[in-house]
């Protein structure tokens, strides 16, 4: 992975680190932490353009997001309400997703701007962002705002780090770890008790024919 990057960031420069970032927002697991440490030693070195570097990763950021946000909006709050009435669709059930729907409606700008600062999770929250059919113009801005102080902060610790970017990976490893392990677990989680509830009415309906005269 790094010797990909590596090559990307050094064929194209600041324009590479964006379309870097841009692939990393709409595919999570090519990490940021490898992406811009590199970019920041990179433009020390005098590789990358040390100006640009950082607003064409937050143009990636935001380009990659839009197209999340875009897949969210197109799936729409609807049609996921009437596929989560299905039988065969466990991920969650409606209660759910309204549950969901108004935190969003509450909560759902500082959920966008706080949530580009988390591993896996910045690049999953623009879909309920779309499917909630947040205006454009504000998630377009935090997210921006997320993004550029994410990207400021890993290009600065690249520049610092020199030669010992690769440092910055190891130290945010454990994180994205926990982060994926949080989030398989909260949908085994949603599964598990969408399956569980579906039982108790089975078993309640089968209860009530056999009392039937």
């Amino acid at each position: 992975m790094a010797d990909w990057v590596f090559s990307i960031v050094d064929r194209l420069g600041a324009a590479g680190v964006g379309f870097l970032i841009f692939l990393e927002n709409v595919v999570p697991p090519i990490p940021s932490e490898v992406i811009l440490p590199l970019a920041g030693f990179r433009a020390r070195t005098g590789a990358v353009d040390a100006i640009w570097v950082w607003p064409a990763a937050t143009a990636g950021s935001v380009l990659g997001a839009l197209v999340l946000y875009g897949l969210g909006a197109w799936l729409g709050y609807e049609r996921l309400h009437r596929l989560a009435g299905r039988r065969w669709f466990i991920l969650c059930s409606r209660k759910d997703l309204d549950r969901g729907l108004r935190l969003f409606e509450r909560h759902g700008s500082a959920i966008v701007l706080l949530a580009r600062c988390v591993p896996l999770i910045r690049s999953v929250v623009s879909v309920p962002a779309g499917l909630a059919r947040m205006p454009l113009w504000r998630f377009t801005l935090l997210t921006a705002l997320g993004s550029a102080v994410w990207n400021g902060v890993f290009l600065g610790l690249g520049w610092m780090l020199g030669e010992n970017w690769e440092r910055v990976e190891g130290y945010l490893a454990p994180v994205s770890t926990a982060m994926l392990v949080i989030a398989v677990l909260g949908v085994a989680w949603l599964v598990v008790r969408r399956l569980r509830r579906r039982a108790s009415v089975a078993g309640a309906g089968a209860g009530r024919h056999r009392l039937r005269p």
